[in-house]
């Protein structure tokens, strides 16, 4: 291939790293907004990290013996200075270690939440992406039950808003250190009499990390899994009696769930409860929301003890529910398209589309593509096009009159002034046509009603 030829070739993005396309933002910014709205009832602030962190608080967070850290993170040395670091994987570890580093737990407890892009190398496949994008609360300085449940009946919240059905919960608890201890040692003794079938991945986590084994998604391990000894057999009092303080509120809040024994989540800094809300619409990827409580993480970042507990969504996965379930918001068109030409018209339309704007109407000033004058009609095409209500229509002729031409286009605007379009254009003096509008916007509305 010539040397021209490469450089007119067409570049593509990188394999599952997705571009969100106009179409498509639609539902992303009706979830953005809805999901805003929720975490506000629930009195949470905002808090953003940056995409790259040391990868020390990964392996130190997260846990080295753990799918994500093992196989799945972006991790290079920055050629300046010498420093490991990774495009974040997940983002609870990042948000601690901002509320450590700036002392925000100095006048209490905090309740936290972000939004953002997520990396992991893995194998695409729908529902599951290398960038992918996360909404994740975190409560730190809250050691009860209440906060679990609380947390839980924010994501019900969540989908009641969005219109979202079909969704189950499952919850466990993994207890505290010393009764995890206690559970993996009869773990390890029960599948040591299985090492002959287990896969490589079981075989290397047997003596490192046997919790990670309950949750295989191999096939053929089901039922080795299904009868190992369950966690939650090994509870001590304090757990238990944690554990029935969430069921009793998520009981008493209507919220149906199911106790999964198996369900150990991903990540090792979890303790006493985890929770997943999953969907059986998505295939393998079911999973839209996790989450629980991770007592340690904040000491084992380098703070003080702190009781937190939290949760992440999939923004992807949820995605996909809403175009399954046909829910969201349609497209919306602007207020208004100004025509113009002439160059005298050009100069008032500019001006008129700011005047516009000012008022807070939504406005589409008519540029042309090739940097010519586009006619009249072709012009209405594309007005007609853009969703507006109303077109604004200024040539030099007007310019002279000060007035403007306004010509409803779609919907209530057009039936409200009755019969044939074609002849309905308002002509308005160019210093009442907000007022003219907002007016006509007004009408519109009543006469819907």
């Amino acid at each position: 291939m010539s040397d021209q030829k490469k450089k007119l070739s067409k570049l593509s993005g990188v394999k599952g790293m997705n571009d969100i396309l106009p179409s498509e933002s639609v539902l992303w910014e009706f979830l953005e907004s809805t999901v805003r709205s929720m975490l506000r009832a629930y009195g949470y602030q905002n808090i953003r990290t940056p995409i790259v962190e040391h990868t020390q608080l990964f392996t130190r967070g997260i846990g080295e013996v753990t799918d994500i850290v093992e196989k799945e993170m972006y991790s290079f040395t920055d050629s300046l200075n010498g420093e490991n670091l990774t495009l974040r994987p997940e983002n609870t570890a990042a948000v601690v270690r901002a509320t450590i580093e700036h002392n925000l737990l100095y006048d209490g407890p905090k309740r936290l939440w972000y939004t953002g892009p997520m990396f992991r190398h893995e194998r695409p496949q729908r529902g599951r992406y290398r960038q992918f994008h996360q909404v994740g609360v975190e409560a730190l300085g809250f050691a009860g039950p209440d906060a679990d449940a609380e947390i839980i009946l924010m994501c019900q919240r969540l989908w009641d808003d969005l219109g979202l059905s079909g969704v189950r919960l499952e919850i466990n608890s993994l207890g505290e250190a010393p009764e995890r201890a206690a559970h993996r040692k009869e773990l390890i003794a029960y599948l040591e009499q299985f090492q002959d079938k287990l896969d490589e991945d079981s075989k290397r986590r047997l003596y490192t990390n046997p919790l990670r084994v309950l949750d295989t998604k191999n096939p053929e391990l089901q039922e080795i899994a299904g009868n190992a000894p369950k966690l939650i057999d090994f509870l001590g009092e304090a757990s238990l009696a944690h554990f029935n303080g969430v069921q009793q509120l998520l009981k008493a809040n209507n919220i149906p769930f199911t106790i999964n024994p198996r369900l150990v989540r991903g990540l090792d800094y979890y303790n006493l409860t985890v929770f997943e809300w999953i969907t059986d619409r998505l295939g393998a990827q079911g999973t839209i929301a996790g989450g629980g409580r991770y007592d340690p993480l904040v000491e084992q970042l380098g703070g003080k003890p702190t009781p937190a507990c939290g949760w992440a969504l999939g923004v992807e996965r949820i995605i996909e529910l809403l175009k399954e379930s046909k829910l969201g918001p349609e497209p919306e068109g602007c207020d208004v398209y100004v025509v113009h030409q002439g160059d005298k018209a050009r100069v008032q339309a500019l001006i008129s589309a700011e005047r516009m704007r000012d008022a807070g109407l939504d406005v589409v000033f008519h540029c042309s593509p090739d940097g010519a004058t586009a006619s009249f009609k072709s012009q209405m095409k594309r007005a007609d096009a853009s969703g507006a209500a109303y077109a604004v229509i200024i040539g030099d002729r007007e310019v002279e009159a000060g007035v403007v031409g306004v010509k409803p286009l779609r919907g209530m605007a057009a039936e409200g002034q009755g019969g044939d379009q074609t002849e309905k254009q308002a002509e308005v003096p160019t210093e009442q046509l907000t007022e003219f509008l907002i007016d006509a916007m007004v009408a519109t509305v009543d006469d819907g009603e």
